[in-house]
């Protein structure tokens, strides 16, 4: 059975963690290829709620093995803390596999990441200071350390010692503070941290291309979405990986030829969190409406998210560039009460029109969106069950979607619980 991946077809939080958590069922291996616990995913299980960070969705099912790829970065004091809080309510971790390739987000990652945001000013990016931008970089510097430096304690001390006498440097000359010390920060990793996680790591690669050989369902999950990719995003307000389907083959070990389907989750509306572009937002009482019944709020951070309507020329340009194979469209209940809809079919910049994403961002900050209105439903979706459950004018919503998509709609959102989403369409 080939891979499957999700993605994230907006600026993130579009829902992906709830299809996961669906096609889980079918599947053996559940692996989270990119990001770290900058990203959180909510899913609800028979009204409970689990937020997760760097956990993948999967972990929930008791006969899947969930992977933390090496694409991940890793920050072990939250994953021992996730694990914790999911055992406490009676979720079985021991399953879980860590990548030993996996790189790890340490103290100075988080220290230089604040850093640097609070120094920039009115230019800063809007990070989650969680350090996952530094520790990609180092990563991309050749001076990370590794899951797997945690099992080798003298490989570990090595190279804590040769990348924190840089560290401390920038830390002393550049922002005027005090350096950290290799000692305290080996006895955390070393003392604490590597012994609770040595029973999870392993060869994640080796895991999952056993699977596919041996017929069994691998299931793809990225955190953040297209947007906020290092190369496809809206630079440089994005994250530090690729979120992009591309991503998943090497975040996982795998080649493109192992991925037979790839499924694009978007919201029924827009929001993205921090700053950067943003041509459909809403920055009036419709948005409000739309942050007060989504509850769009960072799972991690708190943050409120900024609204917007759905925005096709995006869409177009993520179906490109992952290869979409059908879209969910996620929190449609939450347009329940609009009167009237808006969808950005195209922009434009004064006597141009542009149906497909400029390629120069700056473009992006002064376009203005052309909508296509379409009528409310006014009327309850969380029941729905089945596509005939859904009023005609949110089947009409959805159907617009799909055909500016150009990929049909496969399930659609009607709540946050785990049994209210809709097989729309056939796959």
């Amino acid at each position: 059975m080939p891979a499957t991946v999700i993605i994230g077809t907006q600026w993130g939080d579009e829902g992906k963690g709830k299809m996961t958590d669906l096609l889980s069922k079918e599947m053996q291996v559940v692996v989270r290829y990119q990001g770290g616990h900058n990203a959180g995913h909510t899913v609800v299980v028979d009204g409970e709620r689990f937020a997760l960070q760097l956990l993948p969705s999967g972990i929930l099912y008791p006969y899947i093995t969930p992977v933390i790829g090496n694409g991940v970065v890793v920050e072990p004091k939250v994953l021992l803390e996730e694990v914790d809080r999911l055992t406490a309510r009676g979720v079985d971790c021991s399953r879980l596999v860590v990548s030993g390739s996996a790189h790890l987000v340490m103290p100075y990652h988080q220290e230089l990441d604040a850093l640097t945001e609070r120094f920039l000013g009115k230019n800063r990016l809007g990070t989650t200071k969680r350090g996952i931008g530094p520790a990609y970089a180092d990563k991309a510097s050749r001076i990370g350390l590794r899951v797997q430096d945690l099992l080798d304690p003298k490989i570990f001390r090595q190279k804590l010692d040769v990348v924190l006498k840089e560290k401390n440097l920038v830390l002393a000359k550049v922002y005027n503070r005090l350096g950290m010390s290799a000692e305290d920060i080996a006895r955390a990793y070393l003392d604490e941290y590597a012994p609770r996680l040595a029973p999870y790591v392993g060869d994640a690669v080796g895991l999952v291309h056993d699977t596919l050989a041996a017929g069994g369902g691998v299931l793809l999950e990225g955190a953040q979405a297209t947007f906020l990719d290092l190369d496809h995003g809206t630079y440089p307000f994005v994250t530090s990986s690729n979120p992009v389907a591309g991503g998943a083959c090497t975040g996982a070990g795998i080649g493109p030829r192992h991925i037979s389907r790839v499924i694009g989750v978007a919201k029924a509306y827009v929001t993205r969190v921090g700053a950067g572009p943003f041509p459909t937002e809403l920055n009036d009482e419709l948005g409000e409406v739309i942050v007060d019944r989504g509850q769009e709020y960072g799972v991690n951070t708190g943050r409120r998210r900024r609204p917007g309507w759905f925005d096709a020329v995006m869409m177009r340009q993520a179906v490109r560039l992952n290869s979409v194979d059908e879209l969910v469209v996620t929190k449609l209940d939450i347009l329940d009460t609009f009167e009237t809809l808006k969808v950005c079919v195209a922009y434009r910049a004064g006597e141009r029109r542009y149906e497909s994403l400029p390629w120069h961002q700056s473009q992006l900050y002064d376009v203005v969106p052309e909508y296509v209105e379409l009528p409310g439903w006014r009327s309850d979706t969380s029941g729905a069950a089945l596509r005939s459950d859904l009023p005609a004018q949110a089947r009409d919503y959805l159907d617009f979607l799909s055909a500016q998509a150009g990929v049909p709609v496969s399930y659609v959102g009607v709540g946050p619980g785990r049994d209210q989403i809709i097989r729309y369409s056939g796959t």
